[in-house]
């Protein structure tokens, strides 16, 4: 009863303003932006206040469509509304990212109040648009082109009285809205103060998503990055101008705008930014070889302050006349440098494989399972002088116990039963001139590191059955998910063939923790699809999702998830929703993605891929088998190493792990 008396009163003083006997009741800052939205309601699209309405929800045709005209965005704006959520939520907010029209086309929130929000409105696809939702953040917000914050009764619909939203617009590069960044709760506190705090946040990350989506707008343009401290200018600069080469203003951030009004002639439309600060364009063009820090100070033409200045140059090919300027940079290795793009661990461990690659010393790759390391190791023999000979791979967990020594060493012919009756040659007989890359090389059984051990030392081999050696130039890389320092203590790996194939070690960081994940995204779709002629393509909101995602089976498990999609995407595109369902939800929940990383902290490297397989298949062993490329026997010996049982297991053998 408390919910429709205030919901009575708020309508009669809706019905007072429209009569002009009364204002918003709300005496917050916003009132003037408030009041004007209340006749605008009236007046102007002729909204009943004695008729409140429910919430609209647009089909997800409609969705879609305004999902893809909002597609670059969508991809912009991703870390910060994560970021922006994260921290929301922990007081009880949802975030909505709406388009120019109000239409939410993108929700996070929790995921267990989904019934309540979706009649409060607060949904992916509600439409928040001022003449049919009334006064509330997103449409007044589009309206004004102002932050603000609409408090319970500043709404003008009675069923909105109990929520509270703050709305923050952001810009295109001519100052009009593109899109609203918005967060609400649905029980909020009595006082409109309480918004201040998140009015700041909400507008804080609207501009560091509109930012974000100029210099991607802006990126094959000079774009100048000034603040009015040397300190912020680099990572942080208030004010983006875009320019031509002749140092026409082709357009501005917000800041931006505004500074070229002030200090400038007005509108950036043929300004020069010569007219805005006091330089000349060499100045500008000469700002990265100038100056240690790429840094500089001008002044304004208008006035005496003083601005620190550096310049973005362009995605595409520089003139000449700068390109030659350029300091050399480091060696290009294309089979190298297509495993990462700005990643800096990645980066670092391609410069030193780069070093490495011609060197006649064995190489240990280390990382967790999925991660790439046999990638990495085919690009170090392609990069290498040994690229004319073989590379030879051997899963040191995949194969039998039984069959190992056969395999590396080769033999003669009739030496046990089922042997090939011409004999055969071993891997390592077959890697001669090239390299033989050995995998999980911790899982090798003791008495083959000893012959191995052997070979690298001696530089032969002798297959078995025979009684003459046979000398081999190669060089070994090895790879391994599991802490051989470790195992050494234990007993269970040599300590003098780990330094054998311990020359260098590279290290491969986990998929969750590159900076270069839509680099890996896109790297493994191209591959995927390059035989495919129409391959759909990946929309923003599935790359979200995979951005989202913890990957704890790393790129392995990345590529199942795109293979799966790409075969069962039924059209021309690849949505969330077209993601294996683990993976589909994460943008929508990303609270699920730290609970997921929280459970991988029991667990390390492979255990936390292999945890989650068996989880997820509820324990089927053949089908993490399959999924992992490796024998039920190499699943079941690692489960026993990591102590894994399912929840349903006796000790008596009744129950255990699906087959």
């Amino acid at each position: 009863m408390g919910l429709r008396r205030e919901q009575r009163e708020h309508i009669d003083a809706v019905l007072k303003y429209a009569e002009g006997r009364g204002r918003p009741v709300t005496q917050a800052p916003n009132t003037p932006v408030i009041g004007q939205s209340w006749q605008r309601c009236i007046t102007e699209y002729g909204l009943d206040p004695t008729r409140p309405r429910p919430a609209r929800i647009v089909t997800n045709q409609v969705l879609r469509e305004h999902q893809d005209r909002s597609d670059e965005l969508l991809g912009v704006a991703r870390a910060g509304v994560d970021q922006l959520y994260q921290q929301a939520a922990q007081l009880d907010y949802v975030l909505l990212l709406t388009d120019d029209r109000g239409i939410a086309v993108q929700y996070l929130g929790d995921r267990h109040r989904d019934a309540r929000l979706r009649k409060a409105g607060l949904y992916l696809g509600s439409d928040w648009s001022e003449d049919y939702a009334g006064t509330c953040a997103v449409g007044t917000c589009l309206q004004g082109n102002v932050a603000l914050s609409c408090h319970r009764t500043d709404h003008f619909d009675a069923t909105h009285i109990g929520l509270t939203c703050t709305a923050a617009p952001i810009r295109d590069p001519y100052g009009q809205p593109l899109a609203v960044l918005n967060i609400s709760a649905l029980d909020s506190p009595v006082g409109p103060e309480s918004q201040t705090f998140g009015q700041h946040l909400v507008t804080l990350y609207a501009r560091m998503i509109e930012d974000a989506h100029f210099l991607r707008r802006y990126r094959n343009s000079y774009l100048l990055r000034c603040d009015t401290s040397r300190e912020f200018v680099r990572v942080s600069g208030r004010y983006l101008v875009a320019l031509e080469e002749d140092g026409t203003i082709l357009a501005a951030n917000t800041a931006g705008r505004e500074l070229i009004a002030a200090r400038g002639r007005g509108s950036p439309d043929a300004v020069s930014i010569t007219s805005v600060l006091d330089c000349e364009l060499r100045d500008l063009w000469d700002l990265p070889y100038r100056s240690e820090d790429q840094i500089r100070a001008f002044r304004t033409r208008e006035g005496s302050e003083v601005y620190f200045a550096t310049l973005i140059q362009p995605s595409r090919s520089l003139p000449r006349s700068h390109a030659e300027a350029q300091t050399e940079s480091e060696e290009q290795v294309p089979a190298l440098d297509r495993l990462a793009a700005d990643d800096p661990a990645m980066r670092k461990t391609l410069a030193t494989a780069k070093r490495l690659r011609n060197e006649p010393i064995n190489v240990l790759i280390t990382g967790e399972t999925g991660t790439g390391k046999e990638r990495l190791a085919r690009a170090l023999h392609e990069s290498s002088d040994r690229a004319g000979g073989a590379f030879v791979a051997l899963n040191c967990a995949a194969i039998p116990e039984s069959l190992i020594e056969s395999e590396l060493f080769g033999y003669q012919g009739g030496t046990f039963t089922g042997a090939h009756r011409k004999g055969r040659s071993g891997l390592v007989q077959q890697a001669h001139g090239g390299t033989l890359f050995l995998d999980e090389i911790g899982d090798m059984p003791l008495h083959l590191q000893t012959r191995l051990l052997r070979v690298l030392a001696e530089r032969e081999i002798q297959p078995l059955g025979t009684d003459r050696p046979v000398p081999v130039d190669l060089r070994v890389v090895a790879a391994t998910h599991q802490d051989l320092r470790r195992l050494i203590a234990t007993g269970t790996f040599r300590e003098d063939l780990y330094y054998r194939l311990n020359g260098a070690t590279l290290w491969l960081p986990p998929l969750r923790e590159r900076a270069d994940r839509q680099h890996v995204i896109d790297s493994v779709y191209a591959d995927l699809s390059r035989n495919r002629p129409h391959a759909p393509r990946l929309r923003a909101d599935a790359v979200s999702a995979l951005l989202a995602n913890p990957w704890p089976g790393n790129i392995r498990q990345l590529i199942n998830a795109l293979a799966f999609a790409l075969a069962t995407a039924p059209g021309d595109e690849i949505t969330a929703g077209d993601l294996p369902d683990e993976h589909a939800t994460v943008a929508l929940a990303p609270e699920r993605s730290g609970a997921r990383l929280q459970q991988a902290d029991h667990y390390t490297g492979d255990a936390a891929a292999l945890h989650e397989a068996l989880t997820r298949t509820r324990w089927n062993v053949s089908a993490v088998a399959r999924e992992f490329g490796v024998s039920r026997p190499t699943v079941y010996r690692r489960m026993r190493r990591y102590d894994m049982v399912p929840p349903n297991w006796q000790p008596d053998g009744v129950s255990g792990p699906a087959d």
